[in-house]
């Protein structure tokens, strides 16, 4: 996979029979001098009637409410797109019936831009990617690929890199979902794919270096940390300054921050189940864990992000619209 770090306002990516990556641009829309976009991880509903949950429904719901007044640019899908075991090919119901019906509401009609997560790899993940040619708002160009977004009326930026954990790392087993991944399946394209990441971190001088994977870096939760990305990933945020690496796996709602580190984690799992579990809070970093948020009762959550040239805004949204948390972060500083 050879492609430059892609540069958009509102992108829609649409692919040829080959799987290469084309891209037209449109002029931006938005009012605004910042960028905005909502965060949704694990959201994919279930295989059976009625093919979502009451979390899902409602966090559809207020994904549609909050972005009727927030006008994201796009929606970052941080994989479980499909529970649980993925789509088999592109005519799946699946995607009407967990995605298309689901998120109706017009001001989610922009860009989703999507990765993969363990249960998408029990299925079809090239089915999912093959899906961007037929829905106007499913963006899914390939395993990993770059996003780079310009801050409206101003001269800052913002870089994504959007992963494919699971191929970096391996995959959970089937039978225990709370397994650890044990190696990845094909060893040359992790190492590829690690080198692309290295490569795309260092080339980046953007205002604001983001990164995205299903898989936690930290997590206190019942999956806990992933063991490859603390050993391997987590030096590369440090190095290349990132600013944030956000993630799902975990059905709940995290924050993670090292007090003399600028790299923020953000766990936003909880599209779809919500489970309330810290048998992991032992096994990161005293002092890391900011915030923990599990209601089982609740109809989910999501993220939202609002970045203008002076800094960047990350709020957790409950599914009945409560301000469950927000931070602000500061620009890299290169």
């Amino acid at each position: 996979m050879t492609f430059d770090i892609i540069e958009a306002g509102i992108i829609r990516l649409i692919f040829g029979h080959t799987l290469n990556l084309v891209i037209l641009f449109y002029s931006g829309c938005s009012a605004s001098n910042s960028l905005r976009f909502l965060v949704v991880g694990d959201w994919g509903g279930l295989p059976f009637f009625p093919y979502t949950t009451p979390a899902e429904v409602g966090t559809a719901y207020q994904m549609g409410q909050h972005a009727q007044k927030s006008k994201p640019d796009f929606i970052l899908g941080l994989g479980d797109n499909f529970y649980f075991h993925g789509v088999q090919d592109v005519n799946d119901p699946r995607f009407k019936e967990s995605f298309e019906n689901i998120y109706q509401d017009k001001s989610l009609h922009v860009p989703w831009y999507l990765i993969a997560g363990n249960h998408d790899h029990y299925g079809n993940v090239s089915a999912e990617i093959i899906y961007s040619q037929y829905s106007q708002r499913w963006n899914f160009p390939d395993f990993y690929y770059p996003l780079s977004f310009k801050i409206p009326g101003s001269n800052a930026s913002v870089d994504i890199l959007m992963l494919d954990t699971v191929q970096l790392c391996g995959n959970t087993e089937p039978d225990y979902e709370h397994s650890q991944p044990k190696q990845p399946d094909n060893l040359q394209a992790s190492e590829q794919q690690w080198k692309w990441l290295e490569q795309a971190l260092q080339k980046s001088n953007a205002t604001y270096l983001l990164v995205a994977g299903h898989f936690p870096v930290y997590s206190i939760a019942e999956h806990g940390p992933t063991q490859c990305l603390v050993d391997r990933l987590l030096p590369m945020l440090y190095q290349y300054k990132v600013t944030a690496y956000m993630c799902g796996h975990d059905h709940n709602l995290q924050v993670e921050t090292k007090n003399n580190r600028t790299v923020n984690f953000f766990l936003s799992g909880a599209g779809n189940f919500i489970e309330n579990n810290k048998s992991h809070a032992s096994d990161v970093p005293a002092g890391v864990s900011k915030f923990f948020w599990a209601d089982v009762i609740s109809f989910g959550g999501f993220g939202y992000v609002d970045i203008s040239q002076s800094n960047m805004t990350y709020s957790f949204i409950e599914g009945n619209g409560k301000l469950l948390y927000n931070t602000t972060v500061s620009p890299r500083k290169l």
